[in-house]
């Protein structure tokens, strides 16, 4: 899937993006942005990413990565 940061907060440890063609935003949990390899996630950054489960059942963006 791809879409928009619509935030992200490093201190919090979450944020959620805007699928495109979705009208639902979608968790990513900080430790999917490290595994990535990635200090943060900026607001409006296009990212690509799969969906998945998270620790709490909570449907989440798994295999985060920077659009090309």
């Amino acid at each position: 899937m791809r879409g928009t940061v619509k935030w992200f907060n490093a201190a919090k440890g979450f944020g959620f993006i805007a699928p495109d063609g979705a009208t639902t935003d979608v968790f990513v949990h900080v430790t999917e942005v490290q595994k990535a390899n990635l200090n943060t996630l900026d607001e409006g950054e296009i990212v690509e990413f799969d969906m998945g489960m998270g620790k709490n059942g909570r449907e989440s963006a798994t295999n985060l990565r920077k659009a090309s």
